[in-house]
């Protein structure tokens, strides 16, 4: 099973032109199951080079064999045409369950951010069933991406949980009947946090209510490499130096499974590189 997560920065590159095509071939000559993307953008033509295009389509379009779910918790509304910014998934596995989490956005006084959110679903892969949960947290704002943290980790409480407790119930009307949720999960993502931050830690901190340990996938798989840098590189104006923004964590009966964990260096088609989880 190979994943991969990539905020592709609306497809703009460092010239300032935006090319979906460059980002759909990068993609395809991955080859994965399950794509996770961020900073995906529809009707936006004030980014920088005029995202003007819907492009949630044209990436579904590009991947028409695999399944899509998006969610843009940034929906602006200009004469009545929603302006889309948010997250999307794409997977050549049956998805079961999709649920779309809007995450804490407190106010602050110092950094207003932007709304966030997380997109978790249900996989029917190979080898069972397994959640998978991608997002985007806030840049500027160390209060509103704590908050974020803190809530991802209630839902990976209440997802094991459920799964602990879950017992079919046929009796019940259809809605109620949205099956297991699977404890074993990936989360990924571009979490604008770096190794060591306090958030960083929180997202792997011990488990408080009997859920699944979660472990950081790259540090699982090279404990004694310096970790590559997902931001930083091709001469973007940010940030200053290369640095791990983006990441894989996975539930700790993953860990046996990691087969590798990859940045792609070598595209700069967007800030930010590729990133790519191989379950075996």
């Amino acid at each position: 099973m190979r994943v991969v997560s990539w905020n592709i920065h609306w497809g703009c590159g460092k010239d300032g032109r935006i090319r979906i095509h460059a980002i759909i071939d990068v993609l395809r000559k991955l080859n994965p199951d399950v794509i996770c993307l961020q900073e995906v953008a529809a009707n936006h033509p004030e980014l920088e080079g005029s995202a003007t295009a819907n492009q949630f389509k044209q990436l579904a379009g590009a991947f028409g064999g695999y399944h899509a779910i998006d969610y843009a918790p940034s929906e602006i509304y200009r004469n009545n045409v929603p302006r889309l910014f948010g997250n999307l998934i794409l997977s050549k596995y049956r998805i079961t369950q999709a649920h779309r989490h809007s995450l804490p956005w407190p106010f602050d006084p110092v950094s207003p951010g932007m709304p966030r959110g997380a997109i978790e679903v249900v996989l029917d892969t190979p080898r069972g069933k397994l959640r998978l949960v991608t997002t985007h947290l806030e840049y500027y704002s160390a209060l509103q991406r704590g908050a974020q943290v803190g809530r991802l980790r209630e839902l990976h409480a209440q997802a094991c949980a459920r799964a602990r407790a879950y017992v079919p119930n046929p009796e019940m009307d259809a809605p109620f009947q949205l099956g297991e949720l699977p404890a074993s999960a990936i989360y990924c993502g571009d979490f604008n946090l770096q190794p060591g931050a306090e958030e960083y830690e929180a997202m792997l901190a011990p488990p408080l209510s009997g859920e699944l340990a979660l472990v950081d996938a790259w540090r699982a798989r090279h404990p004694d490499h310096a970790r590559a840098p997902t931001a930083g590189l091709h001469g973007f104006a940010w940030p200053e130096k290369p640095d791990c923004y983006d990441y894989f964590f996975v539930t700790e009966d993953l860990r046996p499974r990691i087969g590798e964990v990859e940045v792609q260096s070598e595209t700069g088609v967007s800030d930010h590189q590729p990133i790519v989880l191989d379950l075996v």
